[in-house]
């Protein structure tokens, strides 16, 4: 049995995808040349682990498949950790700036979904966000949209790093929660005329 030459034994790396990508935005620009216009394509592409990491990039060729290839590059290089709460929704309601976009971002309880329009959904869909409520407000440019997006995840905080930066414990940093007595247990649920 022999071996695949250039290999030497590793495995392929591309068997199982580390992360998933979204392709947010193509468009066709050209450049005027002396003789003419010459065209390309421009790619922005969002690029995440679902678990807590995304990224973003851009690319530029004069073939589609190219253009979307080194903004996945530059999309993997540019990654960002954002703590999720539950692995599901944001710590606490964010709002992030980026030229004239502005959006807002609210954490969302169990079951509501992502509700959140263009490149923020593509944003949250890569980061491993499922229950979040968000805005935009301003511009609708797509990379205006997600640098204000990722601008406002990079405030997001989580109750550890808010107590590590006020010098306190998680518990001082915490809602005090009222232990109320146990509602009714099924052994209590018997028919009132039993």
């Amino acid at each position: 049995m022999a071996r695949e030459p250039g290999n030497r034994g590793r495995r392929d790396r591309d068997e199982t995808p580390e992360f998933a990508d979204r392709l947010v935005a193509i468009n066709r620009v050209s450049k005027t040349v002396k003789g003419g216009k010459r065209f390309g394509f421009a790619a922005l592409v969002v690029v995440g682990d679902q678990k807590g990491r995304v990224g973003f990039g851009k690319g530029k060729a004069k073939e589609v498949p190219e253009a979307i290839r080194k903004a996945t590059e530059q999309a993997k290089r540019q990654m960002v950790r954002v703590p999720l709460r539950e692995g599901r929704t944001l710590h606490h309601d964010v709002a992030g700036r980026h030229g004239a976009g502005k959006v807002v971002m609210r954490t969302a309880p169990q079951g509501t979904g992502i509700i959140a329009g263009g490149p923020m959904r593509a944003v949250f869909e890569m980061l491993g966000v499922q229950d979040v409520v968000a805005k935009s407000i301003g511009s609708q440019n797509p990379y205006n949209m997600i640098r204000a997006t990722l601008n406002g995840l990079a405030n997001e905080a989580s109750p550890r790093m808010v107590a590590q930066r006020r010098g306190k414990k998680v518990a001082d940093i915490l809602p005090k929660q009222d232990v109320a007595a146990p509602t009714d247990s099924p052994a209590d649920m018997q028919p009132a005329d039993a």
